[in-house]
């Protein structure tokens, strides 16, 4: 299993994006029925915008890792 590539991770991280340009713009509505009112919403912006730091840490970690800005401390016990 390779894991999560900075392509896979930069594909979510604009997926989470546009779902939350999407759900800006009004993915909540109400419908008028009989028994008053009733609203559904489809989508979560707090769990959307969860996953864009998630995602956004990701790729960013990707990136570092890519371009050998990783830190990396050797500890060597001496007098043992």
């Amino acid at each position: 299993m390779a894991g999560i590539t900075l392509e896979i991770a930069n594909q979510r991280l604009l997926e989470y994006l546009e779902a939350e340009a999407r759900v800006l713009s009004g993915q909540s509505y109400t419908i008028e029925t009989a028994g008053g009112k009733r609203q559904l919403t489809r989508a979560n912006l707090a769990e959307i915008a969860q996953g864009i730091a998630v995602w956004d840490a990701r790729v960013k970690n990707l990136e570092a890792n890519a371009n050998g800005r990783t830190r990396r401390v050797t500890m060597i016990a001496k007098g043992l």
